[in-house]
Parts: structure tokens; sequence; C-alpha cells
């Protein structure tokens, strides 16, 4: 087994493969919370024509791939990222990369990986974890959310890698190209190009399905569920909502605390005395965000079904909605050091 790399855990998937695959490379400055906030991961956007598990599409964080994309973009890292559309040929590539010593990461589904526990797999397909190496015919796997490396066969490796359904992963591996130093000023830069494009995508996307207006729509919605669709389908689509939040990675509160820890770290780095302030914001939503997850929790199990009981989920997101929209204008306020 190769002891050259070393596994992090990470309270989600693609911020711990990020700062995993960077870190090897030499940026030793990057952490979860850096790796997220340069990344601009935080996100909210509910689709009611997409359906993922029988539930409408939500998502609390940006799109599979982004946060490694721009976060290396933003540090100046040039990365390979392929897909394919034969198994052998995805399996021959990865082999080359760790024969080469580089470890990758990979876009997979849960459904199928056999070292998650039984609850946790579902049909989802934007997972993200690193091959580091082979032996045999068994691959060394990180997944950041593991607390161990852990091993698959090729066969459970392609099955995973090839998962059908929305977000197929179609076998795509990334890693950077190759290693280069990063100094602190590029961190610094790289921090404000991060927070300006999420102030953009949550205050300023268009459409209302999106960003803290999406927050705000959603749980208007929320509130006609229960005549529109029935107790029975209401309480499902309230359960698909906490399976995407609290389940699929760190979800809608976790996401918040790990952007707020990302304030805090990027005051070392833009002495703002602001930024530990706005971070008690995102704090607070994270906090809000698991209070709509008990008061949904209830919905969908029949404990409370009243029409008052949806109201009050719904209300929560509006409220959550204007604490956001409260936070990410404060943030924009902020003078950052050039």
């Amino acid at each position: 087994m190769p002891d050259t790399f070393n596994h992090l855990q990470a309270a989600h998937c693609e911020n711990g493969v990020t700062t995993n695959l960077l870190r090897n490379v030499g940026v030793s400055q990057i952490t979860e919370p850096l790796a997220f906030g340069i990344g601009s991961g935080l996100f909210f956007i509910y689709i009611p024509l997409m359906k993922i598990n029988g539930g409408p599409a939500i998502a609390f964080r940006t799109m599979p791939g982004l946060i490694f994309k721009r976060t290396s973009q933003s540090l100046g890292i040039d990365v390979v990222r392929k897909t394919f559309s034969s198994p052998a040929k995805a399996q021959q590539f990865l082999d080359e990369c760790i024969k080469a010593g580089q470890p990758v990461g990979c876009q997979v589904g849960v459904y199928f990986l056999s070292y998650f526990p039984k609850e946790y797999r579902f049909h989802f397909n934007a997972h993200n974890l690193i091959v580091f190496g082979k032996e045999g015919d068994n691959y060394h796997i990180s997944d950041p959310v593991m607390e161990t490396t852990n091993v698959l066969s090729s066969y459970e490796l392609e099955r995973v890698r090839f998962a059908k359904g929305a977000l197929a992963p179609k076998g795509q591996i990334y890693f950077p190209k190759q290693a280069k130093p990063v100094s602190d000023d590029q961190i610094r830069k790289a921090i404000v190009t991060g927070v300006k494009r999420n102030i953009r995508d949550m205050l300023y996307i268009p459409g209302g399905f999106a960003g803290v207006s999406g927050i705000k729509y959603t749980g208007n919605k929320i509130k006609n569920w229960r005549d529109k669709l029935g107790v029975e389908k209401a309480g499902l689509y309230l359960a698909q909502l906490v399976r995407m939040q609290e389940e699929i990675g760190t979800g809608g509160g976790g996401f918040r605390f790990i952007y707020g820890a990302f304030l805090q770290q990027a005051h070392a780095f833009h002495n703002d005395d602001r930024l530990p302030e706005i971070s008690k914001l995102f704090t607070q939503s994270g906090d809000m965000w698991r209070n709509a997850a008990i008061q949904a929790a209830g919905i969908y199990k029949g404990r409370i079904t009243s029409q008052a009981d949806f109201n009050l989920m719904g209300d929560y997101l509006v409220e959550i909605s204007e604490l956001e929209k409260k936070a990410f204008k404060e943030l924009s306020t902020v003078k950052w050091q050039k």
C-alpha cells in the first residue's frame, strides 16, 4: 500500500478531495473552508421539474466539480479532467496515473459503494473520492467523508464510476496538472474572487429558483404542498429536502458552518474585523437550516401534519432567505486588502 499519500478526513467530499489533491502538489496553506470559499461553493437551487429519487431536485451547493475547478483556477493551477465512454479506457487511464504516482479525483455514484453503510446508499451520482494506489485487482481509496482509507475491487470501482441516472459520472477523473508553489498573496486574491462570485450567485443570479430568492421561493411553495400534493406526497418531498440537506455531504446547515469557518480563516489574510462578525450570521443560518430539517422530519414521519406545521416549515426558509441576504449584503461592503 502506498505510504506517500496522506488521507484527510473532511466534512464534504469535493472540499476534501480538492484540499487533499492541492496539498499533494504543495499548496500547504489550503484547508477545507478555504477550498470551499475560494471555490464559491455555497449555493441554493430548487428545480421542481427535475426529479431525483422521486422528489424535486434541491441543491445547497454549486454544481459538482466547480469547487475543484474554481479553486485550482484561482490559484493558477492547471488541471486535467476527463470523462470516458469506455470503462476499459477509463481504467487504463486511471492505471497509468496510479503507476506515475498521481493520485486522482473521481466522481462516483454512492449506491454501490461497498464501504458505505447501507442506510447511506441511494442513487446519487455526484460523490467524490480519491484513488491513490493499486495492489493486484484492488484500488486504494481516500474518501474524505470516511475516517480511514478503503479498498475497492476493479469491478466495484468501475460500477460506481459508471453509475447510471442523473449526473452520471461517465468515469470522470481529475487532478492538478503539476506541482506549483502558491504564495499567501495568491491565496489572498483567490479569497476575494471566491467571495465576489458567491455574492453574485446568491444575490444576483437571474430567475427566482436560485440563491436567496430561491430559498424564499421554496419556503412559499412548501406552504402550498399539503393542499396541492396531499400529506403523503408532500412528506416525501420534504424528505427529499432533508436528504439533500443532511445526507449529501454536509448539506444546507453544514455548508453554512463551513462558509462561516471560511470567513474566519479569510480574516487572517484580510484584516477587516467585520469578517468574523459576518461569519456568525452564516453560523446562525446553519443552525436555522438544522431546525428546519427537524420540522421537516416531523412532517414526513407523520408526527405533525397540519397546515400550520407546513406554514412553519415554509416560514423557516423565508427567514433563512432574509438572513443569508443580509449576510451577503454585508459581505459585499468588506474592504479587501490588495
